[in-house]
């Protein structure tokens, strides 16, 4: 993996809800992967609270160890985020990411601002943060899309997940068929430059004063069974803040069968893999909805909760 300081060459308000940032580094020179990115992830350690970044000099495979050992005043905060774009080469490389952001006091809007929020509101060129990122030819993991030998595709998301969305779509075969529908705050926030296969339907939903994931999950049903529901009402003791469930995966220790991401012919929905990611609670109902409900096959989703309404996550 790359483990290195790098320096903001850029920031652009988007939209609305997104600040675009482009980092740069000799030490990106090797970042990336030896395939399409699709929804790579990476972190990014932010300066604490004196505007000081931790040093990693001297930290090996054992990094998250020895950076949760420093004093949380020290350390500063780490937060994962989907590679947008790589761009340029060599030691030109350049990682670009974008960053969900609201105004303080923004209506309809969760009240904590989390550390990539804050900065990203004030980001500017020349400023300093620290990366973990894949190395080419190095195994570094996170990416989670896994279709298989599916025929069909569905991908779902909130505005934390269009990095990942647009990415997927971005190195999927010209030939792919199914559906993307991602929800967005405000119809200004809508992104189109996406590039999809024109088999795949691409669907944004302002989320506008609508409740979260009402309308998304309303779409999403709708779809898959001709027939739109209202989301079903998930109480917190039911909502996992990690949830993570894919073809080859479980965060609730569910055991998981070898090689079940290959869809299973004569189950219900045969053909279909759905990609599910975002908010806890939206991810908990679809999963709900989806697994127990209209019987797919566990191997057939990949379910990931990136962040809980509420709830501050620690990287």
């Amino acid at each position: 993996m790359i483990l290195d300081e790098v320096e903001v060459h850029s920031v652009e308000r988007v939209s609305p809800s997104f600040v675009r940032i482009e980092l740069a580094g000799p030490g990106l020179a090797e970042c990336g992967t030896s395939g399409p990115l699709y929804d790579q992830r990476m972190k990014i350690v932010f300066p604490n609270a004196a505007g000081n970044l931790p040093s990693f000099v001297d930290m090996d495979d054992s990094w998250w160890e020895s950076w949760m050992q420093l004093p949380e005043e020290e350390r500063g905060s780490m937060r994962t985020y989907t590679i947008r774009d790589l761009v340029g080469s060599g030691a030109g490389t350049r990682i670009v990411v974008d960053i969900v952001v609201h105004e303080p006091g923004e209506p309809n809007l969760d009240k904590r601002s989390g550390p990539g929020n804050e900065w990203a509101l004030r980001a500017q060129p020349g400023e300093r943060l620290i990366v973990l990122a894949p190395r080419r030819g190095h195994d570094f993991g996170g990416i989670e899309w896994s279709p298989g030998a599916a025929s069909r595709l569905l991908l779902v998301g909130d505005e934390t997940a269009v990095p990942a969305i647009r990415g997927i779509l971005r190195d999927l075969p010209a030939d792919a068929i199914g559906a993307a529908f991602v929800e967005v705050p405000a119809a200004g926030d809508i992104q189109r430059d996406v590039a999809a296969p024109a088999g795949i339907e691409l669907t944004w939903i302002p989320r506008g004063d609508a409740p979260r994931g009402a309308s998304l999950h309303a779409a999403v049903i709708a779809w898959l069974t001709g027939s739109a529901e209202p989301a079903p009402q998930v109480g917190d003791d039911e909502i996992d803040p990690d949830l993570w469930e894919t073809p080859v995966y479980s965060s609730s220790g569910e055991e998981v069968a070898e090689a079940t991401q290959v869809p299973v012919s004569d189950t219900p929905h045969a053909g279909l893999y759905a990609w599910i990611a975002g908010e806890s609670r939206i991810v908990t109902g679809l999963r709900r909805r989806l697994v127990n409900e209209l019987d797919i096959d566990r191997g057939q989703v990949a379910f990931m909760g990136y962040w809980r309404e509420g709830v501050a996550m620690r990287s």
